[in-house]
């Protein structure tokens, strides 16, 4: 299924279940929000979101413990967890979804190009690894479309 449709079935479910989203983004850059935006409705349903690039920003807006990302690195299923439940709590929403990885070019830390975690936090909690492929845009456009279609089954 396109992720178009699976945004549409968030959107959906959501509003039916009368809860919200909102996302915490880094490799993703916001286009998981816009994803889920382009879906007409979304503004019943979709809260907001932090576009976490940095680590400062991942400490001082979602509250990342720094310690977490020391010990860890930005790139980690911790890290991602905790992108989520910091924009959950801070934004208000029932869920979240967050996204971390490298899209490139390059390596980072000895951690492979196109490795993601995603994270959804809310009455379910779940994580994702992926290691993907296809450059920059890529890796992005595959780490977007997997966090949609994972919440949409995640709903259903």
């Amino acid at each position: 299924m396109p992720t178009q449709a699976h945004a549409r079935t968030i959107i959906e479910k959501l509003r039916s279940r009368n809860e919200s989203v909102s996302v915490a983004e880094s490799l993703t850059g916001g286009g998981l929000g816009h994803e889920l935006t382009r879906i007409p409705g979304a503004s019943e349903v979709f809260l907001g979101g932090i576009i976490a690039y940095t680590t400062d920003v991942k400490v001082n807006f979602l509250g990342v413990p720094r310690s977490t990302i020391e010990a860890y690195t930005v790139v980690s299923e911790e890290v991602a967890i905790a992108m989520a439940e910091g924009a959950r709590k801070r934004i208000g929403s029932t869920w979240a979804i967050s996204t971390t990885g490298i899209a490139g070019p390059g390596d980072y830390l000895g951690i492979r190009e196109g490795t993601v975690w995603i994270a959804i936090a809310g009455p379910v909690n779940q994580t994702l690894q992926l290691t993907l492929d296809g450059g920059r845009d890529g890796v992005r456009e595959g780490a977007i479309s997997s966090a949609i279609g994972t919440f949409a089954r995640i709903l259903s």
